[in-house]
């Protein structure tokens, strides 16, 4: 599915460039044009394509520290110099844009779900939210960001691809070196998914396509990835039980969202030698994937590669439960509480420190 990255943001834009080299390192060619904009002047200069700086007039290139109002705020007052720089690069051969962001940050949580409802009032294609969702050691100010941006995001979006940032940190992990491993992985399934049927190895029976991506993503709400990979036989009929425990790996412990149970639509890619995928497995796998996630609708297909490891990517869209979700959106309460308690408090002090008070003490 060719495809137009916007990164918004810190995370954001990194993502946005661990996607674009890694499509362009697999010389898939599904990505058609990348964009970064940040009101930190800093954290554009490492990327390696073109960047819009905005809040020029408010933050001075220093960033809105985390303040997710004055992150929509720069966004709106900008807005026409980045959707300048985004048309140049939706050409006609574009079948979707999406808006990557860190949802714990300022600019990113306060400018993305705002640009999203631009880009989806100009563009007949598709705009997909591509959201990280913030750990649970990012402290109160992150849950809440994350927590508004995502319920905006789900409203503005065709649909909204969550990563939990906690799902692939390894223990042991710096904080740097952590984000860096995540970025990959992120680049790793979704630069899969968009290449699907895009620069095919071969001739498979059912290569999936980009219609199939945007069908599983209709009716909008939660989506989450997954994926899994193991060694394959020469000898397709020798893969069945490799195909249907690659795509239970991929469900059970390989998904951006972990602990999802339930979904509308599902959508599973085998990619592999096309000699060696074993159609039998992809059915059979298919089918389990129907009962697992509780639907009907689960589309199969497959993406040939010369790779001798057979990999499952599998695809959930409209997400209906989530531990893990239903977790994080509990965090996030928790944290807006804790914000009001704290407002409330403070106006209290100040309140005290009225001069006719201050007189009668």
């Amino acid at each position: 599915m060719k495809s137009v990255l916007i990164g918004v943001g810190q995370a954001g834009g990194k993502v946005t460039a661990a996607l674009s080299d890694f499509d362009a390192r697999n010389g898939f060619g599904a990505v058609v044009g990348s964009l970064a904009v940040n009101s930190a002047r800093s954290d554009l200069q490492s990327l390696p394509f073109d960047t819009v700086l905005i809040g020029g007039a408010e933050v001075n290139g220093h960033g809105v520290g985390g303040d997710n109002e004055l992150g929509t705020r720069v966004m709106q007052n900008d807005l026409q110099e980045v959707m300048g720089a985004i048309d140049g690069r939706t050409t006609a051969e574009a079948e979707a844009i999406f808006v990557v962001a860190g949802l714990g940050g300022g600019t990113g949580s306060g400018g993305a779900p705002l640009l999203v409802r631009e880009l989806s009032e100009i563009y007949d294609i598709p705009v997909y939210g591509l959201g990280v969702l913030p750990g649970r050691d990012e402290g109160s100010l992150y849950q809440v960001n994350a927590g508004r941006s995502l319920k905006t995001l789900l409203r503005e979006a065709d649909a909204t691809l969550l990563v939990d940032n906690d799902a692939w940190r390894s223990s042991g992990e710096s904080l740097e070196s952590g984000y860096e491993a995540i970025n990959e992985r992120i680049a790793q399934r979704v630069g899969l998914l968009l290449a699907a049927g895009e620069a095919t190895q071969g001739v498979g029976e059912s290569v999936v396509d980009s219609s199939e991506v945007i069908n599983t993503l209709r009716g909008g709400g939660v989506a989450t990835l997954g994926f899994a990979s193991a060694d394959a036989s020469s000898d397709a009929a020798a893969n069945v039980n490799v195909v249907t425990s690659t795509t239970r790996r991929a469900v059970r412990s390989g998904m951006s969202l972990p602990e999802t149970t339930s979904a509308e639509r599902g959508l599973l890619v085998v990619a592999g030698r096309p000699d060696a995928i074993s159609r039998k497995g992809v059915e059979r796998a298919r089918s389990w994937l129907e009962t697992e996630i509780e639907t009907m609708e689960v589309r199969g297909g497959d993406f040939p590669t010369r790779d001798d490891r057979l990999a499952a990517l599998v695809l959930l869209g409209g997400v209906a439960h989530s531990d893990r979700l239903e977790g994080f959106l509990e965090r996030a309460r928790q944290a807006a509480r804790e914000e009001k308690e704290r407002e409330d408090a403070a106006d209290d002090a100040a309140g005290l420190t009225d001069d006719r008070i201050d007189g009668l003490l």
